[in-house]
């Protein structure tokens, strides 16, 4: 806004469009314009685009030649809705989101019809009201593309019932040179001598970057790992063969997410079939399975591997191998899901895009449940609006940051294959079940005031794309008003 002499404030912008739409009312070009008030042609392009602030000698002239008023050409309203949006424009058109975008400006003329300056008017008002940058933007690109990744991927591995027999194949022809036979975990000559099979050797190291599991020379064929006191025996196995995985794999450099994940998964599933061989470990689970007493705990202690590694190894051969369709979960504290796979049918809670990360499971899911089981391992029954499925969850402690639930599951029927099948837990978690008592929600909104746990993840708390932000972020308010009508 600039100011008048007469103390008031006026756009030269929107004086500018008056003075056109009254110009154009009455039916003069520029040049006419300028016989009548004294000025050249350019100078009153220039006074309409905006561009030049008149003096009030020449703002009364033009007044008078136009038949109006000096006030009516400095009111600060735009003077037709035309006007208003090619004035929104422009002034959307010089915030950060055109250049951050990369897109050409658009000169609004005469070709530039009303619904298109509507359309684009409406598009800007649509990005978010926040300062952009060039990277606030990659981060956003960033995050859909993961989402998407993570989407195809997930999709593809329910496809092939999560089974890889191409990469079966490369750990069976690595755990050929070795002589490990998968009866119990490799020794670490074993795992010396797989190493060394693909040109590489090991060495523990002090000073490992903080944000790298491992580094490895490609040129010396050397794999940086951190020393004992830093990453225990049972991590190293599976950090070293994780990594290995990638060059038995022959992956190749990507800056593409989605190939990158693609890469992660399957080096994950190397070094899983590699601590786990598919020969060995199929008969252990056939003979488990044989008299009900399927248990992925079991299947961790007998390879010495995490219970996470363990069931990622399960889904991987029970499908294939004994007939079972099974589903996956590893959740937070508060139920966020951070990983999930399945092929049983059971629908996990999503966003509007499909993408599970950071979605929080219901409330009477065994995956939240477990939290307040005294039990090492909680096997529940849940009724859903898909049917009735069974499943076992284990909160795994790790070292290196918080615990997090790892959940097995599977149809109700094929429960009797595993231990604690026959569990009595049911919990019924259908769309009916879960909701919320409308009057207790009026009654406890805006007096509840729960502080977030110290171990919520500040990342997975926030909304999934396209929900509300919450005003305690991390927090299950409905969990939370149930808890005060207890009290």
């Amino acid at each position: 806004m600039d100011v008048a002499r007469d103390g008031s404030q006026y756009d030269p912008v929107v004086l500018g469009h008056r003075v056109r739409h009254h110009r154009r009312r009455s039916g003069l070009t520029l040049s006419e314009l300028g016989t009548r008030v004294g000025r050249p042609p350019s100078y009153l392009s220039q006074l309409e685009n905006g561009r030049l602030e008149p003096k009030l000698g020449a703002l009364a002239d033009l007044a008078t030649a136009l038949g109006t008023t000096t006030g009516d050409l400095l009111d600060p309203t735009p003077p037709d809705r035309r006007a208003e949006l090619e004035i929104r424009l422009a002034r959307l058109q010089s915030g950060p989101w055109r250049e951050t975008l990369g897109l050409p400006a658009v000169r609004v003329g005469a070709r530039v019809d009303d619904d298109l300056l509507e359309t684009l008017v409406g598009l800007y008002d649509a990005l978010p009201e926040t300062e952009v940058s060039r990277v606030g933007l990659a981060r956003q690109r960033a995050d859909a593309q993961a989402r998407t990744a993570n989407l195809a991927l997930r999709t593809e591995m329910r496809a092939r019932d999560n089974y890889f027999a191409e990469i079966e194949a490369v750990a069976v022809e690595t755990l050929a040179a070795t002589g490990y036979t998968g009866e119990g975990p490799p020794s670490e000559k074993h795992l010396t001598d797989l190493v060394a099979h693909h040109g590489f050797r090991v060495e523990r190291v002090r000073g490992m970057p903080i944000t790298a599991r491992s580094v490895t020379d490609t040129v010396r064929r050397i794999i940086y790992i951190p020393q004992r006191d830093d990453l225990n025996v049972r991590a190293a196995r599976s950090v070293i063969l994780q990594t290995l995985g990638h060059f038995a794999l022959e992956h190749a450099e990507t800056t593409d997410f989605e190939d990158y994940l693609r890469q992660r998964v399957e080096s994950n599933y190397f070094a899983a079939a590699v601590l786990i061989p598919e020969q060995a470990a199929v008969g252990f689970l056939g003979a488990a399975r044989a008299v009900g007493d399927l248990s992925i705990e079991d299947l961790k202690e007998r390879y010495y591997v995490s219970y996470e590694m363990a069931a990622h190894r399960f889904t991987n051969l029970a499908t294939r191998h004994l007939d079972l369709s099974v589903h996956f979960l590893r959740t937070d504290t508060a139920g966020t899901i951070t990983k999930a796979y399945e092929n049983d049918g059971l629908a996990f809670p999503s966003d509007e895009g499909g993408s599970l990360e950071g979605v929080r499971v219901s409330r009477l899911w065994g995956a939240r449940q477990a939290w307040a089981s005294s039990e090492v391992v909680h096997e529940q029954f849940t009724i859903t609006d898909q049917g009735d499925f069974w499943c076992a969850t284990y909160v795994e402690n790790v070292a290196e940051g918080t615990p997090f639930a790892i959940t097995i599951g599977c149809r109700a029927e094929d429960a009797g294959s595993f231990r604690g099948g026959d569990t009595v837990r049911r919990s019924s978690a259908r769309t009916e079940d879960l909701a919320a008592d409308p009057e207790m929600i009026e009654r406890w909104e805006g007096v509840a005031w729960p502080s977030a746990s110290e171990r919520s993840f500040v990342l997975t708390a926030l909304p999934p794309a396209g929900r509300e932000f919450s005003p305690f972020p991390g927090i299950d308010l409905v969990d939370v008003y149930r808890f005060l009508e207890r009290q």
